[in-house]
């Protein structure tokens, strides 16, 4: 919407590496490079676009290789690093790998200047802690314990007394040569560990910084109304800015009009005398009655389920600056003119 209405460039990066975004904006091509969203797409679904709107999706191997070519010393240690035989697993595997690299492609995506505006697209709740708090574990990590307990008998080349009955268990269980790969590897890396908690720390600030903004989107079901309030909370302590909660699939406005209560309620007590009179055209009294009184019930059902979604509504909205619903549609959204009539609820 943001893209359509107000102009500008718009980037969506999807962190989660599901291509359902692609799918829905029609693109092929979906990586580690932005990819524009055809013009031609807006205008089949109705619309001619103010701006531009690009999609990326993270590619963790592709953004580690960059990461290395930025931050090595020199050709040498980059060359060593992308041919190390662990490097193409560990970078898979590394703790947090997939959350770091993520903010480091956000960071240097920002840094660019490349665009108006940056939308994140993060995993379920659990998973986007995980992505907020990773430059942070990246840095300890470089500077753990365990890490230096690997690094040093091979760094001195010499095991020393106190790493020795550690060394020796874990030559046992993993082999020396599998532990001489990981030291090498980590000895590598640290030769980066100025670069990334420089890093670390800009993306901390720019996380916190008046320009960014976080928008939790939850629907008012029990299970996924808490982990909204586990996130706010979160976001709170971490002191982040909660710029919107945008509440999907909720129940029409008009389920709490006044008077609809008691007309639903006439109707169930009354269906018998109404099923008479429409049955001319609807079909047998005993029918139509059984349907005008299960129509009834049902409304008066949904009413129960909307004024308990109202106050989780009032609940959720008094952390954010602004809260903003979308009804339940009576189809998926699937493609990019779905896309906008979904954005379309929430723009008005």
């Amino acid at each position: 919407m943001a893209a359509s209405q107000l102009g500008g460039k718009v980037l969506v990066l999807t962190v989660d590496p599901a291509r359902r975004l692609a799918n829905a904006l029609g693109l092929e091509q979906f990586g580690n490079v932005e990819t524009e969203v055809p013009p031609s797409l807006f205008l089949d679904a109705g619309v001619e676009p103010r701006g531009q709107l690009f999609a990326a999706m993270l590619d963790t191997k592709q953004s580690w290789d960059d990461l290395v070519h930025q931050h090595a010393p020199d050709a040498q240690t980059r060359d060593d690093i992308l041919g190390n035989p662990l490097y193409q697993n560990i970078t898979g595997k590394f703790i947090q790998s997939h959350d770091y690299i993520a903010m480091e492609r956000l960071y240097e995506i920002y840094t660019s200047g490349r665009y108006d505006l940056i939308v994140v697209d993060t995993p379920p709740t659990r998973n986007a802690i995980d992505f907020l708090e990773a430059p942070e574990r990246m840095a300890d990590f470089f500077s753990s314990r365990l890490l230096r307990w690997l690094i040093a008998p091979y760094r001195s080349r010499l095991v020393n007394a106190a790493s020795r009955p550690f060394m020796n268990v874990a030559d046992r269980i993993l082999g020396s040569q599998f532990l001489e790969d990981i030291a090498e590897f980590f000895i590598l890396f640290q030769t980066m560990y100025d670069g990334f908690v420089e890093r670390a720390h800009a993306v901390e600030r720019l996380l916190v910084d008046h320009h960014t903004s976080f928008v939790v989107v939850s629907t008012l079901e029990s299970a996924p109304v808490e982990e909204a309030r586990f996130f706010i909370d979160r976001l709170s302590e971490g002191e982040f800015h909660l710029g919107a909660v945008v509440l999907n699939k909720v129940l029409p406005a008009s389920l709490l009009t006044r008077g609809s209560t008691g007309t639903a309620r006439s109707l169930a007590k009354n269906a018998t005398d109404v099923a008479g009179k429409l049955a001319s055209d609807f079909g047998e009294p005993a029918q139509v009655q059984r349907v005008l009184r299960e129509v009834a019930d049902n409304f008066l059902n949904f009413q129960v389920v909307a004024k308990r979604e109202a106050e989780e509504r009032a609940e959720l909205g008094g952390a954010a600056d602004v809260v903003a619903t979308v009804p339940y549609f009576d189809e998926d959204i699937a493609d990019l003119a779905g896309l906008l009539r979904l954005g379309e609820s929430l723009w008005r």
